[in-house]
Protein backbone atom coordinates (compact mmCIF):
# COMPACT_ATOMS: atom_id res chain seq x y z
CA UNK A 1 0.00 0.00 0.00
CA UNK A 2 1.67 3.41 -1.04
CA UNK A 3 1.69 5.86 1.78
CA UNK A 4 0.85 9.38 1.04
CA UNK A 5 3.59 11.59 2.28
CA UNK A 6 2.24 15.26 1.81
CA UNK A 7 -0.83 13.62 3.75
CA UNK A 8 1.22 12.21 6.96
CA UNK A 9 3.39 16.03 7.02
CA UNK A 10 0.31 17.41 6.95
CA UNK A 11 -1.70 15.17 9.76
CA UNK A 12 1.91 15.39 11.98
CA UNK A 13 1.93 19.26 11.51
CA UNK A 14 -2.25 19.25 12.76
CA UNK A 15 -1.14 16.84 15.63
CA UNK A 16 1.99 19.04 16.69
CA UNK A 17 -0.28 22.79 16.61
CA UNK A 18 -3.14 20.52 18.15
CA UNK A 19 -0.57 19.68 20.85
CA UNK A 20 1.25 23.22 20.82
CA UNK A 21 -2.54 24.38 21.15
CA UNK A 22 -3.88 22.56 24.09
CA UNK A 23 -0.29 23.59 26.11
CA UNK A 24 -1.71 27.08 26.28
CA UNK A 25 -1.82 27.58 30.30
CA UNK A 26 -5.04 29.71 30.36
CA UNK A 27 -5.04 29.32 34.06
CA UNK A 28 -1.50 30.81 34.50
CA UNK A 29 -2.43 33.39 31.48
CA UNK A 30 -5.54 34.77 33.31
CA UNK A 31 -3.86 34.94 36.58
CA UNK A 32 -0.88 36.99 34.88
CA UNK A 33 -3.37 38.85 33.22
CA UNK A 34 -5.60 39.46 36.31
CA UNK A 35 -2.54 39.87 39.03
CA UNK A 36 -3.96 37.17 41.25
CA UNK A 37 -2.14 34.48 42.46
CA UNK A 38 -0.73 31.52 39.85
CA UNK A 39 -2.61 28.87 40.83
CA UNK A 40 0.35 26.49 40.64
CA UNK A 41 1.27 27.87 43.79
CA UNK A 42 -2.33 26.38 45.15
CA UNK A 43 -4.14 23.51 46.36
CA UNK A 44 -3.41 20.76 43.76
CA UNK A 45 -0.55 22.86 42.08
CA UNK A 46 -2.68 22.48 38.41
CA UNK A 47 -3.72 24.46 36.02
CA UNK A 48 -7.50 23.62 35.26
CA UNK A 49 -10.45 25.01 36.27
CA UNK A 50 -11.44 23.54 39.92
CA UNK A 51 -7.74 24.98 41.11
CA UNK A 52 -7.98 28.11 39.36
CA UNK A 53 -11.51 28.33 41.14
CA UNK A 54 -9.36 27.90 44.62
CA UNK A 55 -6.91 30.77 43.24
CA UNK A 56 -9.22 33.00 41.58
CA UNK A 57 -12.71 32.69 42.33
CA UNK A 58 -15.48 31.21 40.48
CA UNK A 59 -15.74 33.85 37.70
CA UNK A 60 -12.47 33.86 36.52
CA UNK A 61 -12.24 29.89 37.19
CA UNK A 62 -15.50 30.03 34.23
CA UNK A 63 -12.87 32.76 32.18
CA UNK A 64 -10.22 30.10 32.42
CA UNK A 65 -12.31 26.99 31.51
CA UNK A 66 -14.21 28.10 28.52
CA UNK A 67 -10.78 28.97 27.10
CA UNK A 68 -9.51 25.32 27.89
CA UNK A 69 -12.35 24.02 26.12
CA UNK A 70 -11.94 26.08 22.82
CA UNK A 71 -8.59 24.50 23.05
CA UNK A 72 -10.13 21.19 22.04
CA UNK A 73 -12.52 22.78 19.63
CA UNK A 74 -9.98 24.99 17.76
CA UNK A 75 -7.41 21.81 17.76
CA UNK A 76 -10.08 19.77 15.71
CA UNK A 77 -11.38 22.73 13.37
CA UNK A 78 -7.80 23.15 12.56
CA UNK A 79 -7.85 18.80 12.03
CA UNK A 80 -10.79 19.27 10.11
CA UNK A 81 -9.66 22.13 8.17
CA UNK A 82 -6.62 19.96 6.71
CA UNK A 83 -8.83 17.65 5.73
CA UNK A 84 -7.00 14.87 7.05
CA UNK A 85 -10.61 13.21 7.99
CA UNK A 86 -12.06 11.86 11.16
CA UNK A 87 -8.49 9.62 12.19
CA UNK A 88 -6.79 13.00 12.02
CA UNK A 89 -9.31 14.79 13.91
CA UNK A 90 -9.25 12.11 16.51
CA UNK A 91 -5.81 12.27 17.29
CA UNK A 92 -5.56 16.53 17.21
CA UNK A 93 -8.50 16.03 19.87
CA UNK A 94 -6.41 13.92 21.77
CA UNK A 95 -3.01 16.12 21.45
CA UNK A 96 -4.78 18.75 22.84
CA UNK A 97 -5.41 16.48 25.78
CA UNK A 98 -1.68 15.80 26.33
CA UNK A 99 -0.89 19.18 25.53
CA UNK A 100 -3.15 20.62 28.41
CA UNK A 101 -2.22 18.49 30.88
CA UNK A 102 2.03 18.49 30.19
CA UNK A 103 2.10 21.25 28.42
CA UNK A 104 5.53 22.59 26.66
CA UNK A 105 5.19 25.99 28.06
CA UNK A 106 5.31 25.80 31.37
CA UNK A 107 8.01 22.40 32.21
CA UNK A 108 5.23 19.88 31.06
CA UNK A 109 2.90 20.82 33.96
CA UNK A 110 -0.97 21.45 33.78
CA UNK A 111 -4.27 20.59 34.58
CA UNK A 112 -6.12 17.25 33.67
CA UNK A 113 -7.51 17.31 30.56
CA UNK A 114 -11.38 17.10 31.14
CA UNK A 115 -12.11 21.06 29.49
CA UNK A 116 -9.92 20.41 26.20
CA UNK A 117 -11.49 16.69 26.06
CA UNK A 118 -15.01 18.39 25.92
CA UNK A 119 -14.24 20.86 23.27
CA UNK A 120 -13.05 18.01 21.16
CA UNK A 121 -16.36 16.17 22.14
CA UNK A 122 -18.23 19.45 20.78
CA UNK A 123 -16.90 19.12 17.28
CA UNK A 124 -16.18 14.92 17.28
CA UNK A 125 -19.95 14.06 19.04
CA UNK A 126 -21.96 16.97 19.93
CA UNK A 127 -24.45 14.90 20.98
CA UNK A 128 -22.43 13.04 23.29
CA UNK A 129 -20.94 16.37 24.50
CA UNK A 130 -24.83 16.99 25.27
CA UNK A 131 -24.98 14.29 27.73
CA UNK A 132 -21.62 15.02 29.20
CA UNK A 133 -22.56 18.44 30.21
CA UNK A 134 -25.26 17.95 32.40
CA UNK A 135 -23.58 14.57 33.55
CA UNK A 136 -21.03 16.84 34.83
CA UNK A 137 -22.32 19.48 36.15
CA UNK A 138 -24.68 17.31 38.56
CA UNK A 139 -22.15 15.62 40.00
CA UNK A 140 -20.41 18.88 40.54
CA UNK A 141 -23.62 20.54 42.41
CA UNK A 142 -24.32 17.20 44.42
CA UNK A 143 -21.11 16.31 45.60
CA UNK A 144 -18.89 19.16 45.04
CA UNK A 145 -15.81 16.78 44.20
CA UNK A 146 -14.30 18.05 40.74
CA UNK A 147 -12.73 15.19 39.70
CA UNK A 148 -15.61 13.01 40.87
CA UNK A 149 -17.25 14.97 38.50
CA UNK A 150 -14.94 14.64 35.50
CA UNK A 151 -14.28 11.13 35.73
CA UNK A 152 -18.39 10.49 36.01
CA UNK A 153 -18.58 12.32 33.13
CA UNK A 154 -15.64 11.17 31.10
CA UNK A 155 -17.10 7.53 31.91
CA UNK A 156 -20.46 8.69 30.53
CA UNK A 157 -18.99 10.19 27.91
CA UNK A 158 -17.54 7.28 26.54
CA UNK A 159 -20.60 5.18 27.13
CA UNK A 160 -22.51 7.39 25.26
CA UNK A 161 -20.31 7.09 22.26
CA UNK A 162 -20.37 3.11 22.45
CA UNK A 163 -23.98 3.07 22.18
CA UNK A 164 -23.92 5.53 19.29
CA UNK A 165 -21.32 3.89 17.51
CA UNK A 166 -23.67 0.30 17.70
CA UNK A 167 -27.14 2.10 16.81
CA UNK A 168 -25.87 4.59 13.97
CA UNK A 169 -23.37 2.91 12.65
CA UNK A 170 -20.81 5.18 13.21
CA UNK A 171 -17.37 4.49 12.59
CA UNK A 172 -14.93 2.37 15.05
CA UNK A 173 -12.61 5.49 15.54
CA UNK A 174 -14.87 7.49 17.36
CA UNK A 175 -14.93 4.97 20.24
CA UNK A 176 -11.04 4.96 20.04
CA UNK A 177 -11.44 9.05 20.84
CA UNK A 178 -14.25 8.19 23.69
CA UNK A 179 -12.20 5.77 25.41
CA UNK A 180 -8.16 7.29 24.31
CA UNK A 181 -10.32 10.13 26.16
CA UNK A 182 -11.17 8.64 29.11
CA UNK A 183 -8.61 6.39 29.81
CA UNK A 184 -6.09 9.72 29.88
CA UNK A 185 -8.26 11.47 32.35
CA UNK A 186 -8.68 8.72 34.29
CA UNK A 187 -4.99 8.50 34.36
CA UNK A 188 -3.98 12.31 35.13
CA UNK A 189 -6.69 11.32 38.19
CA UNK A 190 -5.33 8.66 39.96
CA UNK A 191 -3.84 11.04 42.89
CA UNK A 192 -7.65 12.31 42.90
CA UNK A 193 -8.94 8.50 42.91
CA UNK A 194 -6.73 7.60 46.04
CA UNK A 195 -7.75 10.88 47.82
CA UNK A 196 -11.42 9.75 46.65
CA UNK A 197 -10.92 6.45 47.91
CA UNK A 198 -9.36 7.44 51.25
CA UNK A 199 -12.02 10.27 51.88
CA UNK A 200 -9.41 12.83 51.70
CA UNK A 201 -10.25 14.82 48.43
CA UNK A 202 -10.76 18.41 48.34
CA UNK A 203 -14.19 19.27 47.79
CA UNK A 204 -15.13 22.52 45.50
CA UNK A 205 -15.64 25.28 47.50
CA UNK A 206 -18.19 27.83 46.01
CA UNK A 207 -17.22 30.98 47.80
CA UNK A 208 -14.15 32.29 48.43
Amino acid sequence: MDIDIGRVAVAAVVVVVAYLIGGIPWGVVVARLTGGPDPRTIGSGRTGGANVMRALGPRLALASGLLDVGKGIVAVLIAIASGGGLIVEILAALAAIIGHSRSIWIGFAGGRGIAPAFGGLIVIAPLAALIVAPTFAAVLLIGRYSSLASLTATAVGALAIIVMVVLWQWSPLYVVYGLAAAAMIWLFHLDNIQRLLAGSERRIEWRR
